[in-house]
């Protein structure tokens, strides 16, 4: 199966990228890529002890699978920013990520897309981790055993156990999930995703993305990965800041990646959520949108305004609206605590994305920026 391009939600086809970039020859139907340089590829190919290497968040269809999945705990590694351009690599050694049935474990985790109604059976698989973990969802109303904490519920999967949660969907909106047992450290290993509930009759939008923003303090990581450093959450220092799991350029990606490519005219709908411990303002360059959804609640339309900045706390959702009505270009979208926009001390880099024109694709500046991701056009 191809993989998808830009965000997860709805893009542009393979085809039409292909004939935007002007990629032509088997290769580029085929959907390989070669990267902009060899020092790239290497860093793809390494293992930390064996572990395998986390793709980008695939979108599970829950109403397709009559509600029912499995959510394994899988110790993986994770390429934030894989290439030397813009202050890379950067890199987490071991991560815990969340893989959904026999897909590709990811940080953030899978996309759960279901409808509004849906009754969803999800087992928590966790036959092959060393600690325990849980599943806990924001925004449904569930029964409290199925609430996915530990403290309160006595509910948890063992090393070697698993556990199976029902829900109802029945919170249309975009919505956070995670391990809530000790929930600090298991999120800041990757232990987190979005699950979206589509109230009945929804309508897409032309153009509709997924984003989950994150800062980290890689200590954590490096130090489960055997390298000689030492987490202390009572100094929390962040030093990587991503978008759906990526630090910029490597957000570009077309397929690793998360860029919101547009055509023009489209309605274009983003939905965000802070997975971090910090706020991070999200500015939008050169475009101007609403704001529709908050935590699943329906904005009324004359609550509406526009504006271009808008302040995620943790754990907050916001889903916004705006038309791809400026001169096709490539329009950056970043935290405006725009220390947060860098890899180490090289800026830009970090929790910077772009709306991309698909007229736009066939410059030079989009090549440019694509050998700075490590793809090949």
């Amino acid at each position: 199966m191809s993989k998808q391009i830009g965000a997860p939600g709805k893009g542009i086809s393979r085809r039409r990228f292909l004939a935007a970039t002007g990629g032509t020859g088997a290769l580029s139907l085929a959907g390989c890529t070669a990267p902009a340089n060899s020092n790239l590829e290497a860093a793809l190919a390494q293992q930390t002890d064996g572990l395998p290497r986390t793709g980008p968040p695939e979108v599970v269809d829950l109403d397709e699978l009559d509600g029912q999945v499995t959510m394994k705990t899988v110790e993986a590694r994770h390429d934030v920013h894989p290439g030397e351009t813009m202050g890379g690599p950067i890199q987490l050694p071991t991560v815990w990520a969340f893989q959904a049935n026999d897909g590709t474990p990811s940080v953030p985790g899978p996309m759960l897309r279901v409808t509004e109604g849906q009754e969803i059976e999800l087992t928590l698989d966790n036959t092959e981790m060393s600690m325990p973990h849980t599943f806990h969802v924001h925004g449904l109303s569930k029964t409290w055993e199925n609430d996915g904490v530990p403290t309160t519920t006595g509910v948890q999967a063992d090393p070697g156990e698993s556990h199976t949660y029902t829900y109802t969907a029945n919170q249309p909106g975009t919505h956070l999930y995670h391990c809530h047992y000790n929930t600090p450290w298991h999120m800041e290993m990757g232990m987190y995703g979005i699950i979206r509930v589509d109230p009945e009759g929804y309508e897409e939008a032309d153009r509709e993305y997924f984003t989950t923003v994150r800062e980290w303090d890689t200590r954590l990581s490096r130090q489960y990965g055997g390298e000689d450093a030492t987490y202390d959450i009572t100094d929390r220092r962040p030093d990587a800041f991503t978008v759906n799991g990526r630090s910029a350029p490597y957000t570009l990606h077309p397929e690793e990646g998360s860029p919101m490519i547009v055509e023009s005219g489209d309605t274009v709908r983003i939905h965000f959520v802070n997975a971090g411990f910090m706020s991070h303002p999200l500015h939008f360059h050169n475009h101007r949108f609403t704001v529709v959804e908050k935590d699943g609640g329906v904005i009324p339309e004359a609550a509406r305004h526009g504006e271009d900045v808008i302040n995620v706390a943790p754990a907050e959702r916001y889903t916004l609206e705006f038309e791809a009505n400026a001169d096709p270009g490539i329009y950056l979208m970043h935290c405006h605590k725009v220390d947060h926009v860098r890899n180490g001390t090289s800026y830009p880099g970090g929790m910077l994305n772009a709306v991309v024109y698909a007229d736009a694709m066939d410059t030079d500046i989009f090549r440019t920026l694509m050998g700075y991701a490590g793809y090949e056009v």
